[in-house]
């Protein structure tokens, strides 16, 4: 039943008793036991698509800490390598793809693809759903539409000012790339849903560096065509949009898509975002996780004012971005004992 699920609870309008929370790559490489689990695999994509393995290290969280949700071990660049674009991880570099520079290429990205390819992915949702707690949610999610061409587009991460180059200089060509992108995303959720997963998150972790101009059409437009067709395939699966260190167009952004829950990025307070947003939205975030890592005392200061600020609104506890590799487990308990207290 939901009312056993703080997570679900707070998106769908219920009240908890106390404050859900979940962080941004929960599981992952701050984690011994996950780094055991990665040793025994060649690379990281063969940890995503190993049903068992993907499984038992989307659990290791939760058995180490019981936060409210059970995110899924995944990685938003399944989508490039199931439309036909390989995808491999370099150690210590990160994801490398061949550019697509042309509509030719484009044409050849095949969205029949994506259920075929993305089979296993619903298989670890199938062995990790019968595994959680009672309390425990379990979150699929995906990448939105900008931040999985910037990589399509560029051939690797981190700095994306060659995405926005060609985002100006060949609008055809990325408007072409996300007739692509959006409908295998939206397949990829839906059947993740089928799955078992009871609520999404699409993450658009590089909406921040698009400038105004190109907002409404990068960011705001392709994600809330996803959001719709979520909602009218799956009504009653809440949504979390997360755009991060948007500033000021969280307004529109929120208004545009209609996501029960809005991530907030650590460009803003969480006062400043309530403030932007309104009280009709769930909200999550935004503890700094570098902070996490190599301050506690000041992180869990942050914390403290963060669960204050959000006292008696409909509120999620979470990261302003991902777990960082040299974060300290203990930090992490340190942290759900400050949130449990609450």
């Amino acid at each position: 039943m939901t009312h056993h699920k703080p997570i679900l609870a707070s998106l769908t309008g219920g009240k908890t008793q106390r404050t859900p929370c979940w962080f941004m790559r929960q599981a992952g490489r701050y984690l011994p036991e996950y780094r055991e689990v990665r040793s025994s695999v060649p690379d990281f994509l063969s940890l995503c698509y190993t049903p068992k393995k993907a499984a038992e290290v989307t659990l290791q969280p939760i058995y180490r800490y019981g936060m409210d949700g059970a995110i899924l071990f995944s990685d938003i660049l399944v989508i490039p390598d199931a439309l036909g674009q390989p995808v491999r991880f370099v150690e210590k570099e990160g994801p490398r793809l061949d550019k697509i520079t042309s509509l030719k290429q484009i044409d050849a990205l095949d969205v029949s693809r994506t259920r075929i390819h993305l089979a296993p992915v619903a298989e670890t949702i199938g062995r990790v759903v019968p595994e959680l707690p009672d309390h425990v949610t379990m979150l699929g999610f995906a990448g939105a539409p900008w931040t999985v061409a910037c990589y399509m587009l560029q051939g690797r991460g981190k700095e994306f000012s060659e995405a926005i180059q060609i985002a100006r200089a060949q609008p055809a060509l990325v408007a072409a790339l996300f007739e692509k992108i959006i409908p295998a995303t939206v397949s990829y959720l839906q059947m993740q849903i089928e799955a078992g997963v009871e609520a999404l998150q699409l993450f658009d972790s590089w909406a921040g560096l698009v400038p105004d101009d190109l907002f409404e059409t990068l960011v705001t437009a392709p994600n809330a065509k996803i959001v719709a067709a979520i909602r009218a395939s799956h009504p009653h699966t809440p949504i979390i949009g997360f755009a991060k260190d948007i500033g000021a167009r969280l307004t529109g952004y929120a208004r545009q898509l209609g996501c029960q829950g809005i991530g907030i990025g650590m460009d803003m307070t969480m006062k400043q975002a309530r403030a932007l947003v309104g009280n009709d939205v769930v909200l999550q975030g935004n503890l700094d996780p570098e902070l996490l890592a190599i301050n506690l005392p000041e992180a869990l200061k942050q914390a403290h004012i963060i669960l204050e600020d959000m006292r008696d609104q409909p509120f999620i506890f979470n990261l302003g971005h991902g777990m960082v590799p040299h974060c300290p487990p203990e930090h992490l308990a340190a942290l759900m004992q400050v949130i449990r207290q609450e």
